[in-house]
């Protein structure tokens, strides 16, 4: 009796754990059907806002003024950025090459709406933010010299609870790798506004400059609109959207390029291989079209997962581009109707994309 009792007790144990399962399986497959519908319908309003060529929410087209707090982050003391408990820090740089025949319109806006951005919705001081453009007085200029200088500012006396940020938006090259630490065979590039001049900024440089200082609890995002940005700063390990999982992008050489035990993280417009588009589909002034759609997406979806975010990203970016609104028909055929940009996510080291939220 005492056996009958405890089998018959465990079988109604296991048949209420399988419906108490099939219970929860049901309500995961719910929320994860609520979830995707919920992107779906926010992936097709950013869509909806491109091709009207809607002017978004908010998004600043105004007449140039200095977008750098008086004085400038660079001339300010140390010690007024020293004294927060949690720090942030952003360095944002647009290029529009205004003496060169390749010039870019769209630059400046994407620099305007990045900093509005992080003082609006991730509550950045205006005098933490340095801002590099063409229009700005000689040393706030983006040159070879002042870039090198503002990435130094960036990553100085940074300590565990900074959060730091490095947008770029411009021209971006690749170069055949002489150092043996690419697994493509290419360097990829920023081009300075001097550029023709003093040369390009590489990936090295970058990574050495702002990857290898970041202490333990410190977090650098750098965000890239620029075409070849895919591995712009030279991290580890590489997302891979369509398979959901990260893969090794040490160098082939063994050369070091982790960080001092921060987390860098690293939005870029495109792969490797790719280009990336500045369009005027976005309103009154030109845009880079990974930037406005990551300042769209984290407006109405505040604070998305990683897998999130890069996925309304690239759903977004492949919806726009098949409706034509890039590129001239010309432009569209040469390239053969292939999506230009598949925006790609690299980190320092990995991370659950479907659990760590987009909080710079």
């Amino acid at each position: 009796m005492c056996l009958d009792r405890k089998k018959a007790s465990a079988m109604g144990g296991w048949t209420q754990y399988k419906s108490t399962s099939s219970n929860n399986e049901g309500a995961n497959q719910s929320g994860r059907r609520r979830r995707r519908d919920r992107l779906a319908e926010l992936c097709k309003k950013i869509v909806q806002h491109l091709i009207r060529g809607e002017n978004g929410s908010g998004m600043v087209t105004e007449p140039y003024q200095s977008l750098n707090s008086k004085p400038s982050p660079l001339q300010l003391q140390r010690g007024s950025y020293a004294a927060a408990a949690t720090r942030k820090r952003a360095l944002l740089i647009g290029v529009t090459y205004k003496s060169w025949k390749h010039r870019l319109k769209g630059t400046i806006n994407d620099v305007r709406n990045m900093r509005s951005l992080l003082i609006h919705q991730f509550g950045f001081a205006a005098e933490n933010i340095l801002v590099l453009t063409e229009e700005e007085e000689a040393e706030l200029r983006p040159t070879k010299l002042n870039i090198k200088r503002s990435l130094e500012w960036l990553v100085k006396g940074c300590r565990s609870g900074d959060s730091l940020v490095f947008y770029f938006s411009g021209h971006g090259v690749r170069r055949p790798d002489f150092d043996h630490d690419e697994q493509d065979g290419f360097d990829e590039t920023i081009c300075p506004a001097d550029f023709m001049e003093a040369g390009l900024i590489s990936d090295n440089d970058i990574n050495e400059a702002i990857v290898w200082p970041l202490k333990n609890g410190v977090t650098l995002h750098a965000i890239v609109d620029s075409c070849h940005s895919g591995t712009i700063l030279d991290l580890a390990f590489l997302y891979n959207n369509d398979r959901r999982k990260w893969e090794d992008n040490h160098p082939p050489s063994g050369v070091r390029k982790h960080t001092d035990g921060g987390l860098a993280i690293c939005i870029s417009a495109c792969e490797d291989s790719e280009l990336a588009v500045d369009t005027s589909a976005f309103g009154k002034g030109m845009s880079g079209a990974m930037t406005y759609i990551l300042v769209e997406v984290v407006k109405q979806f505040p604070s998305p997962t990683y897998g999130d975010l890069m996925e309304l990203i690239h759903e977004a970016l492949a919806e726009v581009n098949n409706s034509g609104c890039f590129l001239s028909r010309a432009f569209r055929s040469m390239l053969h109707n292939k999506i230009l940009q598949k925006p790609l996510l690299s980190a320092s080291r990995p991370f659950d994309v479907g659990t760590k939220h987009f909080i710079l």
